[in-house]
């Protein structure tokens, strides 16, 4: 049944013990997903794009491999797990006005989720897999200087093209690079003044 994979992503049993935490994973996905679309992904849904079916198919392969029926909370999971990463710095708030370091957010739902619901598997995977992409995606290949092993496919961009011009991608490099690109932009440069326009004296 190959079309078990796309269906057990938007599957979600809601009963009386499971109908509060399948509200509270839609508004993380609606939040979440939303502020990475207007934040890092900004005029980039191709990369937008590629984030979502590479953390898909990590957790699909997670899934069969663990007898997993349920796709849709690793899913939300790992976009909160990128965003909270991309945001590590900035202090949010929780229930109760209880407020910490976005890093530290999606263990404290996880926690969250195991009082409420009883498992913290899927939570789990879904902070593994979102570890794994940003891990490949952004600390490796920007600030440790590695290869970058992921990219999204062109067939992408062109089915959802940039809304803003420039180079596809994002990011920016390590320290170390952008001083040596200022240093050799600092040296021998001229100023060549502002010149005259034709017919003026």
């Amino acid at each position: 049944q190959i079309w078990r994979p796309v269906t057990a992503t938007f599957f979600f049993p809601v009963g009386p013990g499971t109908g509060f935490l399948y509200l509270v994973n839609l508004y993380f996905l609606y939040q979440y997903s939303s502020r990475l679309e207007t934040g890092a992904f900004d005029g980039r849904p191709a990369d937008y794009m590629f984030m979502l079916l590479f953390n898909w198919i990590c957790i699909v392969i997670t899934g069969l491999a663990m007898d997993m029926q349920l796709l849709m909370i690793p899913l939300i999971m790992s976009v909160l797990y990128v965003w909270a990463q991309l945001n590590r710095d900035m202090i949010v708030s929780f229930w109760f006005g209880t407020r910490f370091k976005a890093c530290y957010l999606p263990w404290v739902i996880l926690g969250f989720n195991y009082i409420i619901g009883g498992s913290v598997i899927n939570e789990l995977i879904g902070n593994l897999v979102g570890h794994l992409y940003f891990f490949l995606m952004f600390k490796y290949p920007m600030d440790l200087g590695g290869r970058n092993f992921l990219s999204t496919p062109q067939f992408l961009y062109r089915w959802l093209p940039n809304r803003r011009g420039g180079v596809s991608g994002f990011g920016v490099p390590p320290a170390s690079m952008r001083r040596a690109a200022e240093d050799q932009q600092g040296g021998g440069r001229h100023n060549w003044g502002q010149g005259f326009r034709l017919g003026d004296q």
